[in-house]
């Protein structure tokens, strides 16, 4: 019994002399030099993100120390079961700097906002690493270069808010094989090029919001495809052509918004009944043409209409129905006939004073 103890007492002394020495691949008895956790790839990831960091007016990056756990810094959410980081959120707080590349060794982020700050340059592309990734939020910060061609990677997206930017170059094909989107927005950035109708292949999508780029060319048919589609808006383009007739089929639409364009063509007599939910109809500043719809009586909904600055002639319909209507803009064009009942409409105006 003596004996068997005191082998036993070697055994243990031999590995706790091994183990000293960090002999490379050793991992007898777990006793070797442990491997990096995949906590700790986090942890240095989110201090590799903060050294990028050069101004921080409110000194919020004050709680990313050594002596509180990453999962308790300000912004950062980890998960229950095994503390990786889950969620980025440093929204508004005066920050600037860069992304750090490292950002891609977060493998679990879902959520990564970083809206109302000053970051700048580039997006690292190392981004197309985040395959969890469900919401992606850079909006109103200094961000230049071209959409990340490797963003497809990011497979599990539904939200992409890019908007109030410096972001060059085209909008990607690509976006179109991000099956989950439901929100895409590239507003106020200096995106060139057309709108690409793989755009179509996203039946989820509920919000586009291309506003004021260069964007040219026409508007894609495929896109009558967006069945969803609440939210649409690409004013102040150069986008040229008409609208996809189907467009006006898009029954889900409350905000229609194409201004500041070149689209000509007319206006379908049957609007107000294909979008019944409509509450701001925005097509001013374009060559169009033709009549407005005497259906625009019945859009109910209607809180803003403008049509100004197109080539609409003939009477403007009755607009006693449209309760909820507040503004009507239709100047710059050619509607009535030069006689005194051309502004009869604006008798059937809620609360008018005629």
């Amino acid at each position: 019994m003596v004996a068997s103890n005191s082998h036993f007492l070697v055994y243990i002394e031999v590995i706790i002399l091994l183990s000293y020495f960090s002999l490379p691949g050793l991992n007898l008895l777990g006793l070797a030099s442990p491997v990096v956790r995949g906590n700790d790839i986090d942890r240095q990831a989110l201090l590799h993100f903060k050294s990028k960091i050069i101004g921080d007016q409110l000194k919020v990056m004050e709680s990313w120390n050594s002596s509180i756990h990453f999962c308790h810094w300000h912004g950062v959410t980890c998960g229950r079961r095994h503390q990786r980081v889950t969620k980025l959120e440093l929204e508004y707080l005066k920050l600037t700097g860069s992304l750090s590349p490292y950002i891609g060794n977060l493998s679990f982020l879902r959520e990564f906002s970083l809206a109302g700050n000053n970051f700048y340059n580039q997006i690292p592309r190392e981004i197309d690493r985040l395959r969890r990734l469900e919401i992606l939020i850079l909006t109103n910060n200094s961000i230049s270069g071209e959409i990340p061609s490797n963003l497809s990677g990011c497979f599990k997206l539904t939200e992409v808010e890019i908007e109030g930017n410096q972001l060059t170059g085209e909008i990607p094909t690509f976006l179109g094989l991000l099956s989950n989107l439901k929100y895409l927005s590239f507003a106020y950035n200096s995106l060139r090029g057309s709108i690409p109708p793989s755009l179509g292949n996203l039946s989820s999508l509920e919000t586009l919001a291309l506003t004021r780029n260069s964007l040219s060319g026409i508007i894609p048919e495929a896109l009558k495809q967006l069945t969803d589609l609440s939210y649409f808006s690409i004013d102040d383009n150069a986008i040229s052509g008409t609208v996809p007739v189907a467009m006006f089929n898009l029954s889900n639409i409350i905000i229609f918004s194409i201004g500041g364009n070149k689209i000509q063509g007319t206006l379908p007599s049957d609007l107000a009944i294909t979008m019944p939910y409509v509450n701001f109809f925005s097509v001013r500043e374009n060559q169009i043409s033709g009549k407005i719809p005497v259906s625009i009586s019945n859009a109910s909904n209607l809180n803003i209409l403008q049509f100004e600055g197109n080539r609409l002639d003939g009477d403007v319909p009755s607009l006693e129905k449209l309760d909820k209507l507040f503004a009507i803009l239709l100047d710059a064009n050619h509607l009535g006939h030069g006689g005194e009942g051309d502004l009869h409409f604006l008798c059937t105006l809620v609360n008018n004073t005629c």
